[in-house]
């Protein structure tokens, strides 16, 4: 048996590598309807092309060792997600580090990189995509060990086994100059590689799990997953569950043993030490908890997770539109909710605001958050949310306010390069490395306030065309830089609520850009657009054409609007200013004043 991890950057290849993982072990029937990226099973995994939680699958192997069953584990490649990383590391004995051929070593390939290294794993790394234009495995080979020595391997993590692959084509080799047509040698070096669980020996002693994912299951409740570290585990055992200090959160009966075998989970008599394993039985034991034999009553050590970085309040929808498309409104049942979620994803953190009705939610970024809020969106909730904001710390000894810093990589076009630079030093970014990565790009490594990159990367895509790409990690904290000298334009806000006419946004077009068409509902305090200005402008978009015996209704120009544009969540989020909020149903996406009336609003502005 073995159990291992593929790690990588995002876009790295991870999830179509374990597709032809899959297919060459024999796990599918010869025929069976096969998806791509058949490993990211979630709806939003596969609108965006993206892994968002961690899998577990299992394959059996017959190569040169004989048969042996390898448990391999799929993770997410954004930052973002990072948390889902860390508490993974501690399943398996060893992983394999993806790195791209042509784009080479990244941010996030240095995270999951530290986090493997620090676990005591040795990787083995997997030069993936070589079959691409402007591939330079050797450059990548060298930069991988680079990163190593950077980190601080030992000496026994340096002598890591390197392969060449396409993932895509369902290829490995150990040599370029001899090729191979399928994956066999990427699955003996697993083997060869990769230790066999230490747990093993320890079969005999007492049942002991550390829970590292949870989930849901309709049919049998809640579904706890780990590896076993001692005993085995038997439907019908009575075991109990212990929290990080070793007191008992709950006593039940294992109803359930579920093991891995290709894509499914299948129900087995017993698993033993070793073993990746989900059980059934237990309704409070969560994440870092240990589930074990009623006579263990000490617990497993859990593994530490980063903290969370931005922060963002979550609160109950109260504008005039609110109830009319959501079923899930009130504040008990947000709260049960986003509860749910923090229990089951570790790097979210849930506290109650000091304003009513308002709960404070941290996360690693705009885009966790962002897939939160999706979720619960088409869950039927409504919600309004706020700007994220950055989690600050102070440091114990100056008393000083430290602020988190991000490491950013850019991909752009050369002859965008230096608009790039410019937009980032403005918001005090400092630039470390720049240099060019082939096919006329430039390569840009710069350290960034986590607050200055908050609703950057739409500027971005703007300024590149579109061409560039943009990575960020969180990296450590500094002391704060001071306030960013950065303005966004003003905005143009519903006088009154009605539904919104044709000619009165004609007529408005000339101040700005439209957030809303015609025919759409608004309300006071709800903002319709952008204005070309820097001041925030109230504005009737209800305002009909005055039709009279003089002036027939065809004669005058024909009202042609240009399209409203339409914000993503993740856009909107990061587009809103401090004194605005999101909000969200399950059909509508809206920007609007955190308060309403104008008047209200001027005095506020006043007072402060």
């Amino acid at each position: 048996m073995r159990n291992i991890a593929i790690i990588a950057h995002v876009d790295h290849g991870k999830t179509t590598l374990v597709d032809q993982l899959l297919a060459q072990s024999g796990v599918f029937r010869a025929n069976e309807a096969t998806t791509e990226r058949a490993m990211d099973s979630n709806d939003q995994e596969r609108e965006r092309g993206i892994t968002i939680l961690a899998k577990c699958t299992s394959v059996l192997w017959n190569g040169e060792a004989g048969e042996t069953r390898i448990n391999i584990i799929d993770t997410p490649g954004h930052a973002d997600f990072g948390g889902e990383v860390e508490r993974i590391l501690g399943m398996v004995d060893g992983c394999v580090l993806l790195v791209d051929a042509e784009e080479g070593v990244m941010p996030q390939t240095k995270f999951v990189l530290t986090k493997a290294l620090k676990m005591g794993l040795r990787p083995i790394l997997c030069i993936n995509k070589v079959d691409r234009a402007h591939a330079d495995p050797d450059k990548v080979h060298n930069a991988a060990f680079d990163l190593f020595a950077a980190i601080g391997a030992t000496d026994e993590q340096l002598d890591f086994p390197h392969i060449y692959a396409s993932g895509r084509a369902g290829w490995a080799t150990m040599d370029l100059n001899v090729p191979n047509d399928n994956l066999a040698p990427l699955f003996d070096l697993i083997v060869r590689h990769v230790p066999e669980p230490k747990q093993i020996a320890k079969v005999d002693a007492p049942f002991q799990i550390l829970n590292v994912l949870i989930e849901a299951d309709p049919f049998l409740g809640r579904l706890l997953t780990g590896r076993i570290e001692s005993g085995k585990a038997v439907p019908g055992m009575a075991i109990h569950a212990l929290d990080r200090d070793g007191k008992e959160v709950e006593r039940g009966r294992i109803t359930k043993v579920l093991a891995f075998r290709g894509l499914r989970r299948q129900p087995v008599d017993e698993a033993e030490a070793g073993d990746i394993i989900a059980i059934a039985g237990m309704s409070k034991a969560t994440v870092a908890d240990t589930l074990c034999a009623l006579d263990v009553t000490e617990a497993l050590p859990a593994q530490p997770i980063d903290p969370p970085t931005i922060s963002m309040s979550v609160s109950v929808n109260d504008s005039p539109l609110a109830g009319k498309e959501g079923d899930k409104v009130q504040s008990r049942v947000i709260r049960d909710r986003l509860l749910r979620e923090a229990e089951s994803n570790v790097a979210i953190k849930v506290t109650e605001s000091t304003e009513g009705d308002a709960y404070e939610v941290a996360g690693r970024g705009e885009l966790q958050l962002g897939v939160l809020i999706e979720n619960m969106r088409r869950e039927g909730f409504e919600v309004s949310i706020s700007r994220p904001r950055v989690v600050y710390q102070i440091d114990p000894e100056t008393g000083k306010r430290l602020e988190p810093m991000e490491d950013v990589m850019i991909d752009v076009d050369d002859e965008f390069s230096g608009i790039v630079i410019e937009k980032l030093s403005q918001r005090k970014a400092e630039l470390k490395d720049m240099g060019p990565s082939g096919a006329g790009k430039t390569r840009i490594s710069l350290i960034a306030p986590s607050r200055s990159l908050i609703g950057y990367q739409g500027e971005f895509l703007t300024d590149t065309r579109g061409s560039g790409v943009l990575n960020r990690v969180f990296s450590h904290y500094e002391p704060y830089k001071g306030p960013l000298d950065q303005q966004r334009k003003g905005v143009l806000i519903s006088n009154s609520d009605g539904e919104t006419a044709a000619f009165a946004l004609w007529n408005l077009e000339d101040r700005g850009v439209m957030f809303v068409g015609a025919g759409e509902k608004t309300y006071l305090g709800m903002i319709i657009g952008e204005n070309a200005r820097g001041d925030d402008m109230d504005v009737n978009p209800m305002k009909a054409k005055q039709l009279n015996n003089i002036r027939a209704s065809g004669k005058d120009e024909a009202v042609r609007l240009t399209p409203p544009r339409r914000m993503t969540l993740e856009q909107a989020i990061a587009y809103i200013e401090e004194d605005e909020l999101v909000e969200v149903t399950p059909k509508n996406i809206r920007l609007r004043k955190q308060v309403l009336n104008p008047s209200f609003r001027k005095r506020r502005v006043k007072e402060e």
